[in-house]
């Protein structure tokens, strides 16, 4: 989608420092950290927010699950446990609009709400 930061990133007209891809999605550092592991895990494909999940997106969904696998145990977190999440909306704190998915770890995580 035209002007999309994360479309961008997928393109590569967009520089972004990768911690990981596979053929659907690829892993960032959220820049504002809210721990000390917080990535991102983004779908290649441009999806608004959860809202617009369709079930021709299964693939995408398990290749963004199997990343963020692959992510947890890169930051060093996948035994340690971490946290996924996606927000939906403005309300949520939702900053892109592009679906993307939180990994945050790398220390004692409070109740969400």
């Amino acid at each position: 989608m035209s002007g999309c930061l994360f479309c961008g990133m997928a393109s590569g007209d967009v520089p972004a420092e990768r911690i990981a891809a596979n053929e659907r999605a690829f892993a960032i550092r959220d820049i504002n950290p809210r721990a000390p592991v917080h990535a991102l895990i983004i779908p290649t494909i441009h999806i608004a927010d959860a809202r617009e999940i369709e079930a021709e997106h299964a693939a995408t969904l398990a290749a963004m699950f199997a990343l963020a696998g692959e992510t947890a145990r890169r930051e060093g977190v996948l035994e340690s446990g971490y946290r996924l999440a996606f927000n939906v909306g403005d309300d949520a704190g939702m900053t892109v609009s592009h679906l993307h998915l939180h990994l945050i770890g790398g220390r004692l995580l409070g109740p969400e709400g």
